[in-house]
């Protein structure tokens, strides 16, 4: 199926609640991927714990970080991927004006972009 079939299906209430859900898992995917790497790199170095844990959930962190980046990778085609990176992976905040304008697309085709993307993403991760 299709993301505009998916689209079509859902109504605009719906819509919204899978990009905020969608938005919320790729901004903490930033965190995640940090704390993997750091997990990685304490590993590495022979330390089994540098800061005080108040959480254990090692695996659970591994195993979104490791999902998300798949369906980052394998589940978009280049233009959808980088609007995503830019707008929510970007370590600074950048305007939708901004990002259609650098990449040379319409609002329209940004617009219509972004949605596909954030509906194939909910897809990989079983959003919906």
């Amino acid at each position: 199926m299709s993301a505009q079939e998916q689209l079509s299906f859902l109504q605009s209430g719906n819509e919204r609640e899978v990009q905020k859900a969608v938005v919320k898992e790729l901004k903490a995917y930033k965190a995640l991927r940090v704390a993997v790497q750091n997990r990685q790199e304490q590993t590495e170095n022979g330390i089994d714990q540098l800061f005080p844990r108040l959480h254990h959930s090692e695996t659970k962190t591994e195993l979104k970080a490791k999902q998300i980046e798949r369906a980052l990778e394998y589940s978009l085609d280049e233009i959808e991927r980088r609007i995503l990176e830019e707008k929510y992976l970007s370590p600074s905040r950048v305007n939708d004006i901004n990002i259609y304008l650098d990449m040379g697309l319409t609002k329209d085709q940004y617009y219509t972009k972004k949605k596909e993307a954030i509906f194939q993403i909910a897809t990989a991760l079983s959003i919906i």
